[in-house]
């Protein structure tokens, strides 16, 4: 049988990643760089499932053995286009019979095989424990139209931190949010990607984080990184109500108008029915900016209501007509006089002795996102 190595030294390790679940699983989420290599389909799965509950383990065996035997000599030839080395590492559920079985098949056939102890299910325990690790946040806050993502990406040009939320749920957050962007991820591949991404950033300086709700479209915010962000104090960015409206022109100028408009629709309970049907004949005269204007006051009420529920210091600093750089300086100065930096304990959820490897594991691996 193959080597079973934790997650640490399975990242490491080389070659593809074959995903052996049923392709539903692998959907709902996945280690990213994860390649969907099914032994069952969605309904094989359900019929082997089916099986042991009303027969029995060896009836279930039985089944599963004889849907698989016609496909092995397929699954060893794909196997050799993701592969070409001959090296993969395998993962099913939680490390048991579908992984076990495919890497006995891929090693017969020749491959260096490598297997993920407690599987998928191991992993998704290091994602829970990784976003309950505490490190300083600086919130950057500001209402909408004021380029908080794109100085996010400046700041991080610069050398700083940011998790950028909204880029792994592909939502901007709002009803208008995911207008020109991919699908949203399930929840819980929305958590497997943050987490790689926060156990590589650093304690020992500020972690920028855009001011989300817990919601960012469909995607939900972990519980243990939403009280940390709504507990770090706020660096809140303020511009006139001009340059916001020209920014948010940027970004949606070129949507579809039929999009728009529907997301627009939607805000309707919220924004009233005489001001969504001003909104919604600005966007049909082809007036966008007068449009952008008309719905700014209720995102500008909804900001200010969750801020004020935070309960923590907020410090705003004017950016009109600030060029990049001062910008992100004038931000980086302030936010070093927000955080005090003190020694956090390391959460380490495999219980292994080199830190180090493991964050080079997981840089590896998110190389390949």
């Amino acid at each position: 049988m193959p080597p079973s190595l934790p997650l640490a030294d399975f990242f490491t390790a080389p070659g593809a990643i074959l995903d052996v679940r049923s392709p539903a699983e692998h959907k709902q989420g996945r280690i990213p760089g994860a390649v969907s290599f099914p032994l069952f389909s969605n309904d094989e799965r359900a019929q082997v499932g089916t099986c042991y509950k009303q027969q029995g383990r060896d009836e279930a065996v039985e089944l599963g053995l004889s849907i698989v035997g016609p496909k092995l000599a397929t699954f060893v030839a794909q196997a050799k286009v993701l592969a070409p080395n001959r090296a993969v590492r395998v993962h099913c559920w939680r490390g048991g019979m579908r992984s076990g079985s495919m890497a006995w098949l891929l090693e017969t056939a020749g491959f260096q095989v490598t297997l993920l102890d407690r599987g998928y299910k191991g992993f998704r325990y290091w994602v829970h424990a990784a976003l309950m690790e505490p490190k300083p946040i600086v919130t950057l806050g500001g209402m909408t139209g004021t380029g908080k993502t794109t100085i996010l990406h400046t700041l991080r040009k610069q050398g700083e931190q940011i998790l950028d939320l909204e880029q792994w749920a592909n939502h901007r957050g709002s009803s208008y949010g995911n207008l020109g962007l991919p699908p949203q991820p399930s929840t819980e591949q929305f958590e497997n990607l943050i987490a790689i991404e926060w156990s590589q950033l650093t304690r020992d300086r500020p972690i920028w984080i855009e001011a989300e709700s817990r919601m960012i479209g469909s995607c939900r915010v972990p519980d243990g990184l939403f009280q940390q962000m709504v507990s770090a104090p706020v660096l809140q960015v303020e511009r006139s109500r001009q340059e916001r409206i020209h920014l948010l022109l940027e970004d949606y100028g070129v949507v579809d108008r039929g999009a728009l408009l529907e997301a627009t629709v939607r805000l309707k309970k919220r924004l009233g029915s005489e001001r969504t049907q001003q909104a919604v004949n600005f966007i049909q005269e082809g007036n966008l900016a007068a449009a952008v204007d008309t719905v700014l006051d209720y995102y500008d009420k909804a900001y200010h209501y969750d801020l004020k529920r935070r309960q923590v210091d907020v410090t705003s600093i004017d950016v009109t007509g600030l060029q990049e750089t001062e910008l992100v300086n004038a931000l980086v100065a302030r936010s070093r006089q927000l955080n005090n930096l003190q020694p956090l304990n390391h959460v380490n959820p495999f219980n292994t002795n080199a830190n180090s490897s493991n964050s080079n594991a997981l840089s590896l691996h998110h190389s390949q996102l």
